[in-house]
Order: C-alpha cells, then sequence, then structure tokens
C-alpha cells in the first residue's frame, strides 16, 4: 500500500502536487478556451482538501507537446486563470518552472494559497526524467502527492525522478479513486462481467483484451477493430479501416475466448459510407456474412442497429461493464449513433459502469449521460496499462505505508 493525502500532516508546508491539466483547448476571439474541464474538476477535492488543511499547494503539469521549448500556445497561464473560478480564490501563476522565480513565489505563499507552475514539458528534463531537473523542482515542496493518474503510465521527472528528493510521496485522492474502480473493484467484478472494447487498432488493445478475458464473462468488439475480426474470418470490408497484417491476432483472441469460455461478439452489421465526412451518403449493410460482406469502396463507420440491439441485450443482464473506446467514427454525427446508443444503455443499466478514459469519455458525455455514470476514468494509457496488468511508474514511485 502506498501513502496517501492523507496520511500527510500538511498545515504550513509547501506541497508539491503533480495533477493532470493537459486539458483540450480551442481559440475564440483571440481567447483561449477549454473545451473540457473534466480533468481540472477531477483535481478539485485534492486542491480543496490541502487548502482545508492549511498547505501551501504548488501545483505542476505538463500541457501539449512542446518538447522542451518554451512555446506560448502551450502556456498554463489560462488554466490558472480558469482554476481561480473554481475555487473563488487567486491562483498565483509562475511563469518559469524551477529557479528563482517560482522560488520567490513559494517563500512568499501563506497557509490555504495555491500557485501553479509554468508547463513542465517546456523543460526538456522533464521527459527524460533528468534527475537535475527532478531535484529543482524538488526543492520547491516539503511533501509531494501525485494526483495526475493521466501521466502515472510515464516514468518523467514530475511523476517518478522527483520521489528521490522529497522525504514522503503519496497519492492524491483522484488517484486513489482511479485505482480503486480500475484496479480493485475490476480485480473481483460483480457477475455477469460486461466488456466493450471498441476504436481503430487491435494491435492497442491486445494486451488489455488478454488479461480481461481472466475475469470477463462476455466481450463486445466495435469500431474499426471489428474490420481486422471480420477480415480474418473471410468477411469482405471494401475500402475500411484495418490492420490488415494482424489477421493472425485476431484468429488468436477468438482462439482464446473459446479456451477461457468467454463470449466474444462481434458486430453482425453495419453503417457503411464511401467517404468519412458529414453528409456523406451512407446506408446499412444488412448482415455481414463471408458471401455478403461490405462492397468496394464503402467503409465500415458505426454498429448498425441489429449490432446495437445485440449488444444492448448484453449490457442489459451485466452487473459490471467496462467501455473503452467508440464503436465508429462518433466525431461525425452521421456516424455516431451506435457509440451513443450504448452510451445510453450504460446509463439504463444497474450494473457498475466504468469508462475507461479516452474517447469513450467525449462519448459519455456528448450523449449527455456522464452524470449516470459509476466511474470515469481520467486516464487513457494509463487505465489501459493499469487494466493490462502492468505496473505504472508514478505509482510505483510513491513511498510505501509502514
Amino acid at each position: 500500500m502506498k501513502l496517501t493525502l492523507r496520511d500527510l500532516e500538511v498545515r504550513g508546508k509547501r506541497v508539491l502536487v503533480r495533477v493532470d491539466f493537459n486539458v483540450p483547448v480551442e481559440e475564440r476571439d483571440g481567447k483561449i478556451v477549454i473545451t473540457d474541464d473534466t480533468r481540472i474538476r477531477e483535481s478539485l477535492p485534492t486542491i480543496n482538501w490541502l487548502r482545508e488543511h492549511g498547505a501551501k499547494t504548488i501545483l505542476t503539469s505538463h500541457f501539449g507537446r512542446p518538447k522542451g521549448k518554451r512555446l506560448d500556445k502551450y502556456t498554463l497561464r489560462p488554466v490558472a486563470d480558469y482554476l481561480h473560478t473554481l475555487i473563488n480564490q487567486p491562483v498565483i501563476f509562475s511563469h518559469d518552472t524551477i529557479g528563482e522565480v517560482p522560488e520567490k513565489i513559494v517563500a512568499h505563499m501563506q497557509e490555504g494559497d495555491v500557485a501553479l507552475l509554468q508547463n513542465l514539458r517546456f523543460q526538456p528534463g522533464e521527459e527524460a526524467n533528468d534527475p537535475k531537473f527532478a531535484e529543482a523542482l524538488a526543492k520547491l515542496g516539503d511533501l509531494y502527492v501525485n494526483d495526475a493518474f493521466g501521466a502515472a503510465h510515464r516514468a518523467h521527472a514530475s511523476t517518478a525522478g522527483i520521489t528521490k528528493f522529497v522525504p514522503k510521496a503519496a497519492m492524491g485522492l483522484l488517484m486513489e479513486k482511479e485505482l480503486r474502480y480500475l484496479h480493485e473493484e475490476l480485480d473481483r467484478p460483480g457477475k455477469p462481467f460486461v466488456v466493450i472494447m471498441g476504436g481503430a487498432k487491435v494491435s492497442d488493445k491486445i494486451g488489455v483484451l488478454k488479461a480481461l478475458m481472466e475475469k470477463a464473462d462476455t466481450i463486445l468488439i466495435g469500431g474499426a477493430m471489428a474490420n481486422t475480426f471480420f477480415k480474418a474470418q473471410g468477411i469482405p470490408i471494401g475500402a475500411s479501416r484495418v490492420e490488415a497484417e494482424k489477421g493472425d491476432l485476431a484468429n488468436e483472441l477468438l482462439a482464446l475466448a473459446k479456451k477461457r469460455d468467454v463470449k466474444l461478439v462481434l458486430p453482425v452489421d453495419a453503417v457503411i459510407a464511401q467517404e468519412v465526412r458529414a453528409g456523406a451518403p451512407s446506408r446499412e449493410s444488412g448482415r455481414l456474412t463471408p458471401d455478403h460482406g461490405i462492397p468496394d469502396g464503402w467503409q465500415n463507420l458505426d454498429a448498425g442497429p441489429e449490432t446495437i440491439a445485440l449488444f444492448e441485450g448484453e449490457i442489459a443482464i451485466a452487473k459490471t461493464i467496462l467501455w473503452n473506446g467508440p464503436l465508429g467514427v462518433f466525431e461525425i454525427p452521421d456516424f455516431a449513433k451506435g457509440t451513443f446508443a450504448i452510451a445510453r444503455a450504460l446509463a439504463r443499466s444497474n450494473a457498475t459502469t466504468i469508462i475507461g478514459g479516452g474517447d469513450s469519455v467525449t462519448a459519455v458525455r456528448q450523449a449527455g449521460v456522464a452524470d449516470k455514470m459509476t466511474f470515469i476514468s481520467t486516464g487513457g494509457g494509463a487505465s489501459l496499462e493499469l487494466l493490462e496488468g502492468r505496473e505504472l511508474p508514478g505509482v510505483a514511485a510513491l513511498t510505501d505505508k509502514d
């Protein structure tokens, strides 16, 4: 067991908190606007706990991919301004990540104050896990808290290296919640346990699928990754996106499911079009078989009505559901029906519903049912690695409980 926030004496202490404020933004009328504030809101319980317990809270985060260079478009300043509106108190912003500027700011902080340092990835030492950078960062705090689950699968200076230079390193409240649902809850899931796996590539999910076959009763496959299974079974897929060389992998998974007595369910029909764009003429494929597949020049872009009904039936009887990856190109409304139908089926279900990060989170929000889910993960890559049974460097580096 690792130390948690509640194990720390924080009053009057400088607490360096690694958060994940890597949020989507867009420019509107010359202003940067945050389009999804989930990750910021999810960090509020930790930030507010520290404020209430008299800590001097120093937040650190990455934002975008500036690759070690100072780029204005990746400044965290707009995030500091936005956080100020959420906690109703000023958030002190440091234009530098380490050195004299943040040192002065931290020296003048009072109990309950909150500061945000400039983008960690402006420093080449962050992604390189450079001990010198980690040490310079650690100098700003008396204690360290990692609440950035979405970055916990990366061994960077602010997630792993820093723990060597602080007396205590604990997990924040969000990190604790993520591990409870994605690790403990899924170690002993209520049965039937249904996994819905979508997205583009089988190869990205192979480790997760193999690991989940140890526990799942049913696995529903959707999205472009289903095309690889179709191709392996001799079902024509037209011009659909496919990992042509991964047919053996698909067959291996089908054989493994049979051996483990796991029901692996593939789509039985699709919504197809010749172009991936809004307004492109589309139609239903009818039932997909080796004799009646997707015609040449057409692409599988969404689950068809029979598939939706089939998947809804499995969801209705589940006690635990894990969903990772959409069932189609849901960014385009014409091809969002399958993904949104699944989101709504999960909302109607009495099961424990866990959304495993990434596009599935966007889907449940766009479908207007996010508040009906038991748990929504903030980490895409991190949640997949955890589900695969891998140890996350950002968790492994934290201080063990006595």
